[in-house]
This record gives structure tokens, sequence and C-alpha cells, in this order.
């Protein structure tokens, strides 16, 4: 006879997981669902709906076979609770389904599942009889946001509905509010309100997420709106992550770039020459430089290569440590000259004429991987003179 072994509270301790399998009715799940995401624009709004013909009938199917009682496989839904997953260990399943509805239901993602939630709602809004059915749930907890990312990512690979951006935006809430903490931004514009960016520290957190990405695979060049996602991306992604490089050094690295932008932001826009020609530029104060996504992707991924290496040839942890100490040093020091540098004195510092001069000769056609790689090559050469170039107009005519 074959052993049995309890599944229904499984450890994880290849990233410090719990895993909790649980049924319940279709009614509290929804319920708890919907609770997660009133904040959040709503469950619906979470993944684009399902359009082909061949979609469609698919989810009016799966919304006949339930409301006829069919059995779903498991919805698996995330949790990150970094101060009480410690505790798991002494809980039993019922009292964690039980926290999660009470104590930690603002902070649940849903990881695998998306359409079997929709159709189970459709469900029960043709049928509110459906409601009494039952549902598996399988619950992962967490302690950090990078470990629910890596489980994700471990999970949905081979998918071809998922891109690497649609998996990272289904814990969204949870990446940016634990960024909000390690970085101090000076606003994060809100995506659903169509929030615009007037000052320097300001970042929409979408283009945070991409340069999130960014930093993962350590290059410019990454197709967000891809549906079936890059396979060596994803695998790049999911290592920095198991390694805890996301913890050790992206957060400081937005700091930096934070930091910086606030100081190019002093700008007023007063340029040594060329301001009729200003006027119809995107590049005509020093906040515009980190408006462009382009300039932060193109950033991150250089401050990303110098404190790791390139992919394939990772530095030591020691190196990495030491590379990271260095720019945050030599960065720092440009951002205090910079604070006491007279605006007319910061306008020339930043040779913003330069900068347009530049990008005005790049071709049309690709335009924005010409310009991530254009300021890619530009932060290198800034990084690589310990912050100590005469103006930015020395980077912008390296790139």
């Amino acid at each position: 006879m074959l052993s049995q072994v309890d599944t229904t509270k499984l450890k994880d301790g290849r990233v410090e997981c719990w895993s909790v399998m649980n049924g319940m009715k279709v009614s509290d799940f929804i319920g708890l669902v919907e609770a997660a995401y009133k904040n959040r624009g709503g469950l619906r709004g979470q993944r684009e709906p399902l359009k082909t013909t061949t979609g469609r009938r698919i989810r009016s199917r799966m919304v006949e076979d339930i409301k006829k009682g069919a059995v779903l496989p498991p919805v698996v839904i995330g949790v990150v609770i970094p101060n009480d997953i410690d505790e798991i260990a002494a809980l039993a399943p019922e009292d964690i389904i039980e926290r999660l509805t009470e104590k930690w239901i603002d902070s649940i993602s849903i990881i695998d599942g998306m359409q079997r939630t929709t159709a189970l709602m459709e469900a029960v809004e043709a049928d509110p009889r459906v409601g009494d059915q039952a549902v598996r749930v399988e619950c992962w907890l967490a302690r950090s946001t990078d470990s629910l990312i890596y489980r994700m990512l471990v999970l949905n690979t081979g998918q071809v509905p998922w891109s690497i951006k649609r998996q990272l935006l289904v814990v969204y809430a949870p990446l940016v509010q634990e960024m909000a903490g390690q970085v101090k931004f000076e606003r994060l514009l809100d995506l659903d309100k169509n929030e615009r960016r007037f000052n320097g520290g300001e970042f929409s957190t979408n283009s945070l997420v991409e340069a999130y990405l960014a930093f993962g695979i350590r290059r410019t060049e990454i197709d967000t709106q891809e549906t079936l996602a890059d396979e060596f991306s994803r695998l790049d992604i999911a290592e920095a992550i198991s390694s805890k490089k996301y913890d050790h050094y992206f957060y400081p690295i937005v700091q930096i770039l934070v930091n910086l932008d606030k100081a190019f932001s002093r700008s007023d826009g007063a340029i040594a020459d060329g301001a009729d020609e200003a006027v119809s530029s995107k590049f005509t104060i020093g906040r515009n430089i980190f408006d462009s996504q382009p300039a932060r992707i193109g950033f991150v991924v250089a401050c990303a290569l110098t404190v790791l290496g390139r992919l394939g040839m990772d530095k030591e942890q020691s190196d990495s440590d030491q590379a990271l100490v260095q720019l945050q040093e030599d960065a720092a020091e440009l951002v205090l000259r910079l604070d006491s540098m007279p605006l007319d004195d910061l306008a020339e510092y930043l040779a913003l004429d330069v900068l347009r001069e530049r990008l005005n000769r790049q071709k049309r056609s690709a335009v924005g991987r010409h310009e991530r790689a254009f300021f890619e090559t530009a932060f290198k050469v800034l990084i690589e003179t310990q912050f100590k170039a005469p103006t930015m107009g020395v980077c912008w005519r390296a790139a």
C-alpha cells in the first residue's frame, strides 16, 4: 500500500515560500479576490479578455461546464507577508485561510488562473447556485516579492498567453509597494489615474516594472509587448531573482537614478545657445533627460553591467558589492556638485544642446531602440569616468 503524505501545506526551501492547498466555496473565493483588487481597478482589468472567436468559445464552454458542476484545476494566488511568514510553520491550513481573509487580503495577487476566475464570476452571475460549488485554491505565501515572482516564472514557463511583462504585472502592486519602501521617490505615478510627471524623482510604476526587466536581462532591447516570452530572458530574470540580486542591487541603483533625476531637474532650461531651437525639442530642461524611458532603461542597464557584469560572466558577489559601493559614492559626489551649481552652470553641464543634436542625427526608424542604446553608451561613459566628466556633453558625444 502506498504511504500517504499530507500535501495541504508544503514548504518550498528553494525560495522560502509556503504552499497551502485548500478548497472553498466559489462565492467565498470570488469575494476574497474582489476585495483584494477593489483598490486596483477590479479583477477584470488585470488581463485582457479573450477576443478571438476560439477564445470566446472556450470561455463560454468553460462557463457552461462550471454551471454543470465541472471541477477546475486549482487557481493559484500569491501573498507577500514579510512580517508574518515565520508564523506559517505553526499554523494549520484552515488558520492560514482565515488570516488570508482577515489580515492579508490586500496582499493577494493571482498568479495562475485569471481566465478561470473570470469564468467563475460569469457563471455565478448567470446562475447564483454556482456560488455554493467548490473550487480548489493553492496559496503561495512568500517573505518577499522576489520569491513570489520566481515562483510565478517557474510556474508559468512555456504558457503561450503570458509575456514576461504580464507575469510581472500580476504581482505589480506588491512589487511597487516593496520598491516604495526601499527607494525615496518624490512620487509614484498612478497609471490608472493617468498621472503625469512634473518634477524630478517622480516615476510611473509601469516604467519601473520595465526597468526591473531590463536590469534582469542586462540589455536595453526588450520587447515587452511580445505574446510569447523569450525563454532565455525568462531564465535570466529567474536566475537574478533566485540569487537575491534584486534585493541587493536593483533598488540601490533605482535610488541613484532618482537622486540624479532630482539633481538634473534643478535646471530651468537656460541653455548656452540654441534656445529657440529648444522650443520644439523634448530635451529642453534637465528633467527631460529622465522623462525619457530610453534614458531610464539605458541608465539602469549601464549600472547593472557595471555592478553585475555581463550575463554568463557574472561577477562574484564581493566584487559586485564593491562595485555598487563605488557607484553610490561616485554618484553621490556628482549630486552634491550639481546641487551647489548655479543654474546657468548646471545647464552648461547638462549640455542639452549636444544631446538634441546627437539624437536628431539618428534614423527615424526604430528610434526607441536606437535611443536606448545611445543612453546606455552615454551613461557607461559617465560611470567609467567615475561621474567626473566635465560635462554630460562628453557622454552624449561618445554615444
